[in-house]
């Protein structure tokens, strides 16, 4: 299997890359002009508190809007006011009028808005449990790890994040009224479930899930949220991660799968949309996913020279690839992990900056790893794209 999974991803890079294809081969013509623009142009980031949202909007009317970006994803998590199970709220959420306000502005700019719960993974951080389990602690995949225990990675429980037990039999009568409810008051056509990192899967205390499949139990709960939003005709979007061979490919642990779970490839709808995020390196791998039939958008963060490459790598894969692939590569979308109002601060101090570095000293200097001067650069770049 990580044979044949090494041979697909080889093939993808000869098919869609001209540079890679044997002598004498003539590439399939594209319908896409080289001029055509990213069908998506994104940003996903945490949603605002309430104190902060005129902050944001006026970001995205400033900022966003002359860029031409159309996808905003707002990791919404558990902050908003939910109806359904208001012991899920964080303190001081969201209310059903603080997103419409949100709503009204990415309408008045046609800027699809996809809100964001973590699913699966990302059920707690470093010490802190999150709502989900903090509420309904017999969802845990592995109780008997602690995270007030737990110690910089790497650790001996291997704790990053928590996981739910997918196949708990109540774990989705809570998750799916949470998600209706955020996907009804953002009026979204597409729901985001992350799904990223998710290390704890298939554990041996789970009496559901020990002696399951990994790659089954994780595409088994793609699935089910997707044909769950399908009802209401919904897209699921998840980040790619988990469906990556990180031994074969060399990517490694983070931005692709050590824990076998990436066969679900194969075993989840095509119509998932793939947000496949590399962060140290331009990775080539939306060929893959491209080659499988699934929407892909290539994600950075914060090294400007990588998402500049991905962007342009996006744009030559639209322009040279057989049509049929061709469309299946839908742009970029630039991701940022700080809080909202805390990036905020940082990407108008660097906006701001005057004067500018000048000498070989100074641009020595500034930061070359920064969400913020990253999103800056994509900015300038999509400003001159048409």
């Amino acid at each position: 299997m990580k044979r044949l999974s090494f041979l697909l991803l080889t093939l993808s890079f000869f098919l869609i890359l001209p540079s890679c294809r044997p002598s004498g081969s003539a590439p399939a013509e594209s319908t896409l002009e080289a001029g055509d623009p990213l069908p998506v142009r994104g940003l996903a980031i945490e949603a605002p508190k309430p104190a902060g949202i005129d902050r944001f909007l006026t970001f995205v009317e400033e900022e966003l809007v002359p860029a031409h970006f159309n996808l905003l994803i707002l990791r919404v998590d558990w902050n908003y006011a939910y109806e359904s199970h208001p012991e899920l709220r964080d303190p001081d959420p969201l209310t059903r009028e603080d997103v419409q306000r949100i709503v009204a502005l990415c309408r008045k700019h046609d800027i699809r808005l996809v809100p964001q719960i973590n699913l699966l993974g990302h059920q707690s951080w470093a010490k802190t449990t999150h709502a989900l389990l903090r509420e309904y602690p017999q969802f845990d995949e592995n109780p008997s790890v602690k995270t007030e225990n737990y110690t910089p990675w790497p650790n001996p429980e291997r704790l990053y994040c928590k996981s739910y037990c997918p196949l708990h039999p109540e774990v989705h009568d809570v998750v799916f009224a949470v998600v209706d409810e955020v996907c009804d008051a953002f009026g979204a056509d597409a729901f985001h479930a992350g799904m990223d990192e998710v290390f704890y899967l298939g554990e041996e205390e789970c009496p559901r899930c020990h002696d399951k499949d990994k790659a089954e139990l994780f595409a088994g709960e793609v699935t089910l949220i997707h044909d769950h939003l399908a009802e209401k005709g919904r897209q699921l979007m998840i980040w790619g991660d988990r469906l990556i061979d990180g031994r074969t490919t060399g990517i490694g642990e983070w931005e692709a799968s050590y824990n076998d779970t990436w066969p679900a490839i194969d075993l989840i709808p095509k119509d998932v949309f793939i947000c496949d995020w590399h962060y140290e390196r331009a990775d080539l791998t939306a060929a893959y996913f491209a080659l499988k039939g699934f929407p892909v958008a290539t994600c950075g963060y914060r090294n400007p020279e990588v998402c500049l490459q991905q962007i342009a790598d996006q744009r030559r894969f639209r322009r040279q690839s057989a049509p049929a692939a061709a469309e299946r590569f839908q742009g970029y979308i630039h991701t940022i992990w700080s809080g909202n109002a805390n990036f905020l601060d940082r990407y108008y101090t660097i906006k701001d900056e005057k004067p500018a570095p000048r000498g070989k000293a100074d641009a020595e200097a500034a930061p070359k790893l920064d969400d913020a001067r990253a999103l800056l650069s994509v900015i300038q770049t999509f400003r001159q794209m048409p």
